[in-house]
């Protein structure tokens, strides 16, 4: 399997070849924007690691690596690019099971612990850490980040929230402000900030406590994200329903601040053109700022979607075909097309297939979009 980027890259978290020297602080600088696919470099370039999961915050990248003694590498702001060095060393993260990245904190799961290391300091200890419980075989699955037992680990101190044994999660996702939850029935729960809609419980209001989104009850979900301020969640079916902010098209719903911008860059480029802006009126498209209520969106003809990531105004789904779409907020190339459009509609990123390239997986930064390939012939074997 192979990881490949796109978006933003200042830090060099998708990769670091071709970086340039700052004439003016003397400094070397990777290439910002990575419009189109680039298969990430950094410590993976090492053949005796494999890398079978990749999280992202907005200007590092750690890649968890499962094969042999597991451990966690980083790219990015912070993070040294040789072998030898990693920013958190790889010996600290030998056996662990998991890891999410934060602006501040890296959090490592291990079979007996939780650690939270500060990215800020270099010290030998993690600044905070919790004892678990071993976990039978009878308890099911080990449960992913931000997911522990009994609550989630947050961005944040407290690092621990508990969560009520009555949920049952299944999975969590945080946003900026918000939470998404999925339980073992299938249930969605949200709360947090709701000032976007991205509750999904039709109004703008917050919610303290998890709340059902009741738009959702009688259908059977089977995966959630969330992006700053949007959500997602995948049903059973592989059909993907979106809710909450849509100012750059993050749903893939139509958005007249985004098509105002675009017709505007069109008519600044093109000399002496008159064209005037007109906002829609009756019997014209629809716009939606905010989609406070779950809607299905149609992303790929008689496709279903496999899986999904969010940015903070982007999207990403992966289909059951192999094939990757994204859509919202495209300035620094996360969404794949080989520009720096926005679009509120979803796109296949054609390079896969053009290489014959099998998406299996995706996750997003806040500004860039990771995916994970294999070639066609293995999909399909």
């Amino acid at each position: 399997m192979r990881w490949f980027g796109f978006g933003f890259n200042a830090f060099g978290q998708i990769h670091v070849r071709g970086r340039a020297t700052s004439a003016a602080s003397g400094d070397v600088a990777a290439e910002v924007k990575v419009i189109g696919p680039t298969e990430v470099t950094g410590h993976e370039g090492s053949r005796r690691l494999k890398t079978c999961r990749i999280k992202a915050s907005w200007s590092r990248r750690a890649s968890l690596h499962l094969n042999g003694d597991s451990c966690v590498c980083l790219a990015g702001f912070g993070a040294a690019t040789s072998d030898e060095s990693c920013g958190v060393s790889v010996v600290v993260s030998r056996g662990c099971t998991d890891a999410s990245i934060g602006e501040l904190h890296l959090t490592l799961v291990f079979p007996d612990r939780i650690e939270s290391w500060d990215l800020q300091k270099k010290e030998e200890t993690p600044s905070w850490s919790m004892e678990l419980e071993p976990q039978s075989e009878s308890s099911g699955p080990p449960l992913k980040l931000p997911l522990v037992p009994g609550g989630y680990i947050a961005t944040k101190p407290p690092f621990y929230r508990s969560l009520s044994p009555h949920l049952k999660a299944k999975s969590l996702a945080l946003g900026a402000e918000h939470a998404i939850l999925l339980c073992a029935t299938g249930a969605v729960y949200t709360w947090g900030l709701g000032s976007h809609g991205q509750l999904g419980h039709g109004g703008l209001t917050s919610e303290e406590e998890p709340r059902a989104v009741e738009a959702l009850c009688g259908m059977t979900m089977s995966s959630v994200a969330t992006g700053g301020w949007h959500s997602v969640c995948i049903s059973d079916g592989g059909d993907l329903y979106v809710w909450g902010w849509n100012e750059s098209g993050q749903l893939g719903l139509p958005s007249r601040g985004l098509r105002k911008a675009l017709q505007q860059q069109s008519s600044q480029q093109a000399a002496g053109a008159a064209c005037q802006v007109a906002d829609s009126s009756p019997g014209e498209e629809v716009f939606i700022s905010i989609q406070a209520f779950p809607a299905l969106l149609d992303v790929a003809p008689s496709c279903e979607i496999r899986t999904v990531s969010c940015g903070s105004r982007h999207t990403a789904a992966v289909t059951t075909t192999g094939d990757l779409y994204t859509w919202g907020w495209g300035e620094y190339g996360q969404l794949g097309h080989q520009t720096l459009i926005s679009s509120d509609e979803p796109k296949c990123v054609e390079f896969f297939r053009e290489q014959q390239l099998h998406v299996v997986d995706v996750t997003c930064g806040m500004w860039n979009t990771f995916a994970a390939v294999i070639a066609e012939e293995a999909a399909s074997s």
